[in-house]
């Protein structure tokens, strides 16, 4: 078996002896036991492994980064010298650094060893629901795996920290289909720890299936343009408030200094029930990292207090450039706090609008304006959900939409990665 720490340490001799100031070095040491099923049946099962050196050098104010797949000393060496040139060659900057030494730390998470036979079951009860429940469902692709890694980081401060767990997860792609209608491709999934519970009861698999046998009767929206209020699923809220979380608050806008969020630290930047935080450690997060990156333990981090922004979410290198503070964690496990309102009861608050499962677009601009194709989503009128609608364009400003978001549903969904409600917001474009 690989020594990952030994690994690590070794790595971490060879960057010295290649000349750094500094450096640091993660070994990753993995394996996935997959099952694939191609057009609703089973085509494959493998264990896949996979090992990993990831490392990075200051010399001389430089930084030099590289990342190999092969953890043999001859490869390390190799890579060493390698990273130390890439550091030589890039430009001068002071606010380089690695993380220093506080509390070294061993850290596990999820499960360390899978039940494959129960797993197969779960997986083909999971493909025999379909067919039962949603019959003019195909499942185009379907990924299950069990995924264990270990990962040990290591820098010339005399950092150390392991991390070491394993967890479930499936990945689904489908449409539907009934005579000569078809629906879009669109694609479900969920990461989970043990087997106790059905699979397609997990996440929100059984109203993304539902819906999607209910788009087979899509119409071309042709309403007319309007502007008003709708509904972001929890499938399609990362789509706007971590997209502006992204845009507004983290290395990019704020060292180029574009972000429109700059100056707005502990001031209001959303409405004042919205509340957004990071939360790799949250038990209802599956795989959170806990430890980032640049070598911090891993902290949850409050962004949006009842529309205040608390925290960017900047790497130690942001911080330092820019003068604000390092973020706890620059993981991606968001939580938005629930609402007072039920889902149906925000439904019924909109005369016409739009209830939204996933935008189709490219990124925002810098001040935050975009434009998107709203898939799998439904016409809202007089208070009720009626027609899914197809070539349907949703446009707005993602600063404007933070401030104005009118209703969060008491409801929320969980998939092992975020915790999310559905989110009506006004003032947007749908033509």
């Amino acid at each position: 078996m690989v020594d990952g720490k030994e690994i690590a340490e070794y790595t971490l001799q060879a960057l010295r002896k290649a000349g750094a100031d500094e450096a640091q070095c993660k070994v990753g040491i993995g394996s996935a036991t997959e099952l694939n099923i191609d057009a609703g049946e089973f085509s494959l099962m493998r264990t896949l492994f996979n090992n990993s050196v990831t490392m990075k050098v200051i010399k001389n104010n430089r930084k030099g980064t590289i990342s190999i797949n092969k953890t043999d000393k001859k490869s390390i060496d190799e890579a060493s010298e390698l990273c130390v040139q890439n550091a030589l060659a890039s430009q001068e900057d002071d606010c380089l650094s690695i993380s220093s030494l506080d509390k070294n730390e061993d850290f596990t998470f999820g499960i360390k060893e899978p039940d494959p036979d129960k797993f197969f079951n779960r997986i083909k009860e999971y493909m025999e629901d379909i067919k039962n429940d949603y019959p003019q469902v195909l499942v185009e692709q379907l990924i299950a795996d069990f995924s264990y890694g270990r990962s040990f980081f290591a820098n010339t401060n005399g950092v150390r920290f392991t991390n070491s767990g394993g967890y479930y997860s499936l990945s689904s792609m489908y449409s539907s289909h009934d005579g000569d209608k078809t629906t879009s491709f669109n694609s479900t999934g969920v990461d989970f720890v043990d087997l106790d519970k059905k699979i397609i009861d997990l996440g929100m698999q059984r109203l993304n299936y539902d819906l999607s046998v209910r788009e087979l009767n899509a119409v071309q929206y042709d309403k007319g343009n309007f502007t008003g209020n709708v509904i972001f699923m929890p499938s399609s809220v990362p789509d706007i408030v971590g997209t502006a979380i992204d845009s507004f608050t983290s290395d990019g806008s704020l060292i180029d200094g574009t972000s429109p969020w700059k100056d707005k630290l502990k001031t209001k930047v959303a409405s004042d029930i919205l509340n957004v935080n990071l939360v790799p450690l949250d038990k209802r997060v599956v795989g959170g990292e806990r430890y980032t990156p640049e070598g911090y333990k891993t902290k949850n981090s409050e962004i949006i207090k009842n529309g205040i922004l608390e925290s960017f979410t900047l790497s130690e290198y942001a911080a330092r450039k820019t003068g604000n503070k390092r973020c706890g964690t620059l993981s991606g496990c968001m939580e938005i706090k629930p609402g007072n309102i039920s889902l149906d009861d925000m439904i019924k608050s909109i005369d016409r609008g739009l209830l939204i499962g996933r935008l189709s677009g490219g990124e925002p601009a810098g001040n935050g304006d975009f434009s998107a194709v709203a898939k799998n989503s439904f016409l809202i009128e007089n208070g009720k959900v009626t027609v899914p609608v197809t070539e349907t364009m949703i446009s707005g400003n993602l600063d404007s939409m933070m401030k104005n978001v009118i209703n969060i549903s008491k409801e929320t969904v969980e998939d092992g990665t975020d915790i999310m409600p559905w989110i009506e917001f006004g003032g947007v474009t749908v033509s």
